[in-house]
């Protein structure tokens, strides 16, 4: 684990944004770097796994709760609604993560040839929307080779299908499998959900009516309103909502744009309730919201040279 800790520290302090969130050219390769305890962080999970080499996180994850550190394999199997709040971090040891997205149809392939169905899967259809559990060696061994693509990116078309295929192979074959298998299962809730899920995400600015994202996920008006609520902790409209405002905040703070701007641009036709709920969310008023984002220290910045860089803006 120290190789890959040492990898995602020296990556994140050159490519984190102010939040500590590195993006990579390695497709779905995402990684977090974050000196102090700060939070929180709203965001819409896609599937992934997610790799806690340091520090400790509390997460809220649908209607659910945990604290998860060091040496936690975390998985999220649907496009969930996650709060994350860094509980454990410092200059000397910051909190380090590293999040690889799922391919749905790789791991439907995966679980076919290892004859991974229904019948295997022990109840898999029902299983929770997330799992977590001690980080493998080999799904380790996975993720510092992603890493290591990063410093030969002429390298990742070539092989980075070989090793997201592994690791797929090895998350179906140890502790996260139950949980994985449910994914890969047609019938299976989260697997019905997502082509709704798709469309909310697609199209989050217009209304959308309830009655054709139950269509789309094949399910009946009312079985589609529980089953929403179930896997997300939220009904469609509220998840459509906290969408729009993720996206608002977003070009709030990467993009420079006004917060009367954003609320249009997302689909608001009011800004005053756009406001409204974007303070329920983040926890004040857009522009106050945003100028703290931007003005928040990047990561692995003294003071000093912080200062520094706030000056010459």
């Amino acid at each position: 684990m120290d190789a890959l800790r040492r990898a995602v520290r020296d990556y994140a302090s050159k490519h984190a944004n102010g939040d500590g969130l590195a993006l990579t050219s390695v497709p779905g390769l995402r990684m977090m770097c974050v000196h102090a305890p700060s939070g929180p962080l709203h965001s819409i999970y896609r599937p992934l796994v997610c790799l806690v080499l340091q520090g400790a996180k509390h997460m809220l994850v649908g209607s659910e709760e945990r604290i998860v550190s060091r040496g936690d394999s975390v998985v999220v199997t649907a496009d969930m609604p996650v709060t994350g709040r860094i509980v454990q971090a410092s200059q000397a040891e910051p909190y380090l993560a590293l999040a690889v997205e799922l391919d749905v149809s790789l791991i439907r392939e995966i679980a076919s040839g290892l004859a991974l169905t229904a019948d295997g899967a022990g109840g898999a259809s029902k299983a929770p929307a997330h799992l977590v559990s001690s980080i493998d060696e080999v799904v380790l061994d996975c993720a510092l080779r992603l890493m290591r693509l990063l410093g030969r990116v002429e390298a990742i078309p070539l092989l980075h299908p070989g090793i997201a295929r592994e690791l797929h192979y090895w998350l179906l074959s140890g502790p996260h499998g139950a949980v994985l298998r449910a994914l890969a299962l047609p019938t299976s809730s989260a697997s019905r959900l997502a082509a709704a899920v798709a469309v909310l995400r697609a199209e989050y600015r217009t209304r959308i009516p309830v009655r054709r994202l139950a269509k789309s996920a094949g399910m009946s008006l009312t079985a589609f309103h529980v089953q929403f609520k179930q896997l997300t902790s939220l009904t469609p409209v509220q998840f459509q909502k906290r969408l729009r405002l993720m996206e608002a905040r977003r070009l709030m703070v990467h993009e420079g744009v006004s917060a009367t701007t954003a609320a249009f641009e997302v689909g608001y036709e009011s800004a005053s309730q756009f406001s409204r709920e974007y303070a329920r969310l983040f926890g004040a008023p857009p522009k106050r919201d945003a100028l703290r984002a931007r003005s928040a220290p990047l990561p692995g910045t003294s003071a000093r040279r912080q200062a520094a860089i706030s000056a010459s803006k």
